[in-house]
């Protein structure tokens, strides 16, 4: 998780080019199975349920630019914001938007402090053993993020023989784990790896020379880039690909109507538009 960014983020090259490609590794949607009475019938066509005017309460961290930020009044803002809002509105419910620290924030959905969360949580086997989620709303790719100046990193090979290179992350994260078991040796009490208290502090370290990587999705270092320009850069092919999906406490009934808010707006290219806003439009329009 990271602090809130600042309202900028820039595509490498920004070029139209340059943003089809990011685009295309970037953001992988799913396919949306509707089958009614033995026929596919367009995801338009199939009838929501209907909440009542249910008011859902929902956790975030504002920590995690585009998904989750404070803009610059201190309003909670991003894609899961947006998607969240109109999954509700789809399903007439209301939503109630609540902060929490990510390292309480799965515990307290779970006990049912708060309905849904929301914090670019990666869907895996763990998780899921003590928490509800959704279907994915986005699958993201994981990179090492460097100082612009760094040159013994480019890659996982060059970063794991290489014993004087050192990681930030946040612990409990899924950066945290991917350097713990896609880069190093699955020891989680490895010294190669500085737990920060947030993201963004890890990111401090890195710019600070602290630490030499970090590992961020690509929009987090895309953010981390344009807000600074020539501090960082990111580097190698994707460590790996991570489906994102919000968390609900386990047996919750608001599984069923948020994956079919979902699938509709994946159908009706709601979904596809919100990602395109906050990935790509927000940024250039607020640098």
């Amino acid at each position: 998780m990271s602090p809130p960014m600042p309202a900028e983020v820039t595509v490498a090259g920004d070029s139209h080019s340059g943003e089809r490609r990011l685009m295309k590794s970037l953001l992988t949607l799913f396919a949306v199975p509707l089958v009614a009475l033995g026929l596919v019938l367009p995801a338009q066509a199939q009838a929501l349920p209907d909440l009542g005017g249910r008011t859902i309460k929902a956790v975030t961290e504002n920590a995690y630019y585009p998904l989750n930020f404070a803009d610059k009044a201190g309003a909670g803002i991003g894609l899961e914001y947006d998607v969240i809002n109109e999954a509700a509105k789809r399903l007439n419910a209301k939503v109630e938007w609540n902060l929490s620290a990510w390292d309480v924030m799965i515990e307290a959905v779970r006990t049912g402090q708060f309905d849904i969360g929301a914090d670019g949580i990666t869907i895996n086997d763990e998780r899921e053993a003590q928490i509800d989620f959704t279907k994915p709303f986005i699958t993201v790719e994981q990179y090492f993020l460097v100082r612009a100046d760094e040159a013994r990193i480019i890659g996982k090979d060059s970063f794991a023989t290489d014993q004087s290179l050192l990681f930030g992350a946040q612990a409990g994260t899924s950066a945290f784990y991917t350097a713990i078991y896609d880069v190093l040796d699955g020891d989680e009490a490895n010294p190669r790896v500085k737990l920060f208290d947030s993201f963004g502090a890890s990111v401090q370290a890195l710019k600070s020379g602290d630490v030499d990587a970090v590992i961020a999705d690509q929009s987090a270092a895309a953010g981390y880039i344009g807000a600074d320009p020539g501090a960082f850069k990111q580097v190698g092919e994707p460590i790996k690909s991570e489906p994102l999906g919000f968390i609900l406490t386990p047996g919750s009934d608001l599984v069923a109507p948020f994956n079919a808010a979902l699938d509709a707006m994946k159908a009706d290219g709601t979904l596809d538009a919100l990602i395109k806003k906050w990935f790509f439009e927000y940024g250039q329009q607020n640098s």
